[in-house]
């Protein structure tokens, strides 16, 4: 099973690049995926990870002009932050330290430009999107 979280503030531009992925994946309905979309990454989630085989986690990068695909690893346990608000590699962290489980894990962050106030994506985040949904058809075929 392949988790895809997608987060960030859709009414903050392109900072909405990841909600706009989920959206689009569960137009695939693919019964091996499941997704969420989120504002931020909180605690709860570490109980779903620890269900699924590989997390693909989807944000807005503040930098460059390509998608970005990063291999993670969870943080060693005397960097966790153990806050409300989390980054993907905390978040395994946690998952590890409370279910003993330690998925697969992706992190695509599509460039972005525009993170003011607005619920329009930009032309650079719409062409990342679109190149980003490839990525991750590419990792689901080969889980």
């Amino acid at each position: 099973m392949i988790l895809i979280i997608g987060y960030g503030n859709p009414i903050r531009g392109d900072d909405g690049i990841g909600q706009a992925v989920i959206a689009e994946v569960e137009q695939w309905n693919l019964a091996n995926v499941r997704s969420q979309s989120l504002h931020q990454l909180t605690p709860e989630i570490a109980a779903e990870m620890a269900e699924v085989e590989t997390v693909i986690f989807v944000d807005a990068g503040l930098e460059g002009d390509t998608v970005n695909i990063i291999s993670l690893e969870p943080l060693p346990s005397d960097l966790f932050n153990w806050g409300h608000s989390l980054n993907p590699r905390s978040l395994l962290s946690l998952t590890q330290f409370l279910y003993q489980k330690s998925p697969q894990a992706w992190l695509i962050a599509i460039p972005g430009e525009n993170f003011e106030l607005s619920e329009t994506l930009s032309q650079k985040a719409l062409n990342g999107i679109q190149e980003a949904l490839k990525i991750i058809q590419n990792l689901i075929n080969k889980t």
